[in-house]
């Protein structure tokens, strides 16, 4: 194994993904911000703030120098909350080469441009390659080998099959697809849904109102999706539809969680402090929201969702408001299914 891999973002999914490359015997280094947490990390090969279960291999490197953490590595990952994305790189661009590879694993849109992930990355590297990898896969449960899968996603086939080969494992399965718009907003927008849920739970609700969330969730998703460019198709795989399932019915998603602190009364504020780690659902609620305006699409969930974080309304009002809507045909403004090809 010659590649040399820099992981930027000491969180759990970060992490995971490290100990899986480095097990595979790849030479990865992880930079984290907290100089604190790298030292920690080195003395006792355990993340424990994010990653507590799983024990760092001894041929997995630790840094707090971002200029060491990227120089002469093959591929970059870019692992941290999506609001820390624009820092990083306007503090590393200047050390990254244009052949180095970027990948990003993060899921979200940025709130005040607006901007998806690989839009941003564009902004300060403009000539590197880019992947976003994506799907239905907890961080926790990867660190511990569980069979999992995941899509590479790149506008370069070659990119999107060299990184899935890259990940690769007995355990770890990558599908590709050209569909990076859909890739990444499939991997943002359902924790929205995933908050939904969560509140859902937290209300008491039950299994009927949760398949329901999920169901015309999807349809949201994939609604906005394909106004902004992405294929309807990679809404109903795994970076969309399979991402959405693990997301609202596990208590490792950190956004069904937080719904469901929020769903029993608890303030905004109050539910993210208990989780202690980034929910990306909020922040991305309001991206979405103001999307939806911008592209004149109907988003009832995320409008109500919407509501109950930023503008305080009460959480039964807004399920109620939902089973209230005008009368619909199922299927209208269904998605079509379509091939997608390089």
């Amino acid at each position: 194994m010659t590649e040399k891999i820099g992981v930027l973002g000491g969180g759990s999914w970060g992490t995971a993904l490290a100990i899986l490359l480095a097990n595979k015997g790849y030479d990865v280094e992880v930079w984290a911000r907290d100089g604190e947490q790298v030292e920690e990390m080195k003395k006792t090969r355990i993340n424990n703030k994010y990653l507590p279960e799983a024990v760092l291999p001894q041929n997995l490197n630790l840094t707090k120098d971002l200029e060491k953490g990227i120089f002469k590595k093959e591929v970059l990952i870019f692992s941290m909350g999506t609001h820390g994305i624009r820092d990083v790189l306007k503090n590393s661009s200047k050390y990254i080469k244009p052949e180095q590879l970027v990948v990003n694993v993060s899921k979200g849109i940025e709130n005040n441009t607006l901007m998806r992930i690989s839009q941003i990355v564009e902004e300060f590297l403009p000539e590197n390659k880019y992947t976003v990898l994506s799907g239905p896969s907890h961080a926790e449960e990867v660190a511990k080998d569980m069979p999992t899968t995941a899509v590479s996603a790149s506008t370069d086939k070659k990119v999107a099959e060299y990184i899935q080969g890259l990940f690769s494992t007995a355990s770890f399965r990558v599908y590709t697809n050209p569909d990076v718009i859909g890739v990444e907003l499939g991997g943002a927008l359902k924790n929205i849904i995933a908050l939904g849920a969560g509140i859902s739970d937290g209300l008491g609700y039950g299994d009927n109102t949760k398949a329901a969330l999920m169901t015309r969730g999807i349809f949201e998703m994939a609604r906005l999706g394909e106004k902004m460019g992405a294929k309807g198709s990679t809404f109903s795989g795994l970076s969309g539809i399979g991402d959405l399932i693990v997301t609202c019915t596990s208590m490792l998603s950190r956004n069904r969680r937080a719904g469901i602190l929020i769903g029993q009364g608890r303030k905004v504020e109050e539910a993210i402090e208990e989780i202690g780690m980034v929910v990306e659902g909020i922040k991305t609620t309001k991206s979405a929201y103001n999307l939806s305006k911008q592209y004149g699409i109907e988003m009832p969930i995320t409008a109500e969702i919407y509501n109950v974080l930023y503008e305080n309304k009460d959480v039964k009002n807004a399920v109620k408001n939902l089973m209230l809507r005008d009368m619909k045909h199922e299927m209208e403004n269904i998605v079509e299914g379509d091939n997608s090809f390089w």
